[in-house]
């Protein structure tokens, strides 16, 4: 049995068809699916299908990239929310760095900026449109660790293109809130550094492609309890459903490439990757 520990089913990618995709994860095996919110609205969603489906809980919480729309007194909001007993976690929350005005003309916050923003990444109203994207995601990120642990629940990371600051933010809370960065994409010498310090990381279908040589060699190092498995669906299907809608049940596939990668079966991995997940999010 496996348990798919970061998908986003409130997303109007499963909006039609929510109980088959359910139904066809337990039928392959994935028994328990934790959905993530990213924004408050998101986070009731995600409360919403976990009073629905007894496989599903929740995790409530504001993505990064969601932090500048966040309102300034969410803090009571979103506590409301963590208290439900369907939840168990606080997230996505962190830092991220890879669509600030100044790394693409695409960014969704370039409105922040009071006029056009340049392409010269050292042109000043850019950089004060980063400074102030940056500093709000680090208040609402840093708002979120103390409402975990507040609440004693752990913390599911959103972390790109900021790592050192992510790092520098969670000092400050060691020994308090323990988090799993997901997604992980980093060196073996990153996860240790994590696993060091009591954190997790979590592993998508990244891990399937052809060329994530890095990442394969991360899952080869990592001891048992150190890691778990997710889909961050619909995101990131991995192979052979490669730019399909990925869905929970494709945690299996993610699951027998770290098995191949480890050289041990797909059973070891799914009790492995499930106590830990049972154990860090308190699931009975």
């Amino acid at each position: 049995m496996l348990i798919d520990t970061h998908a986003h089913l409130d997303f109007p990618d499963f909006e039609k068809d929510l109980n088959e995709v359910v139904q066809r994860a337990v039928h392959n095996g994935v028994n328990t699916i934790i959905t993530i919110g990213t924004t408050l609205e998101s986070s009731r969603k995600a409360i919403q299908i976990a009073e629905t489906f007894p496989q599903v809980y929740a995790v409530v919480g504001i993505h990064p990239n969601e932090a500048h729309l966040a309102p300034d007194d969410f803090y009571s909001d979103l506590k409301k929310l963590a208290q439900h007993p369907r939840v168990v976690g606080i997230g996505e929350c962190g830092l991220d760095y890879h669509y600030l005005p100044s790394m693409t003309e695409k960014s969704p916050f370039k409105d922040i900026a009071s006029a056009g923003i340049m392409s010269d990444p050292a042109d000043l109203e850019t950089q004060m449109a980063d400074d102030e994207i940056k500093n709000k995601q680090s208040i609402v990120f840093q708002q979120q660790l103390d409402l975990a642990v507040e609440i004693g629940l752990n913390v599911i990371i959103h972390q790109r293109d900021s790592w050192s600051d992510t790092l520098k933010m969670l000092e400050n809370y060691h020994g308090r809130v323990r988090t799993v960065f997901h997604c992980f994409g980093g060196t073996r010498e990153d996860a240790e550094l994590l696993l060091k310090n009591n954190h997790l990381v979590s592993f998508t279908g990244i891990v399937t492609f052809k060329n994530a040589r890095q990442i394969q060699e991360t899952v080869k190092a990592l001891p048992p309890g150190s890691f778990m498995v997710e889909t961050d669906c619909p995101y990131l299907a991995p192979t052979p459903f490669r730019g399909q809608r990925c869905e929970p049940f494709h945690a299996r596939f993610t699951a027998e490439k770290i098995a191949e990668l480890k050289n041990i079966s797909p059973a070891e991995v799914a009790e492995m990757t499930s106590t830990a997940a049972r154990f860090f999010f308190k699931l009975s």
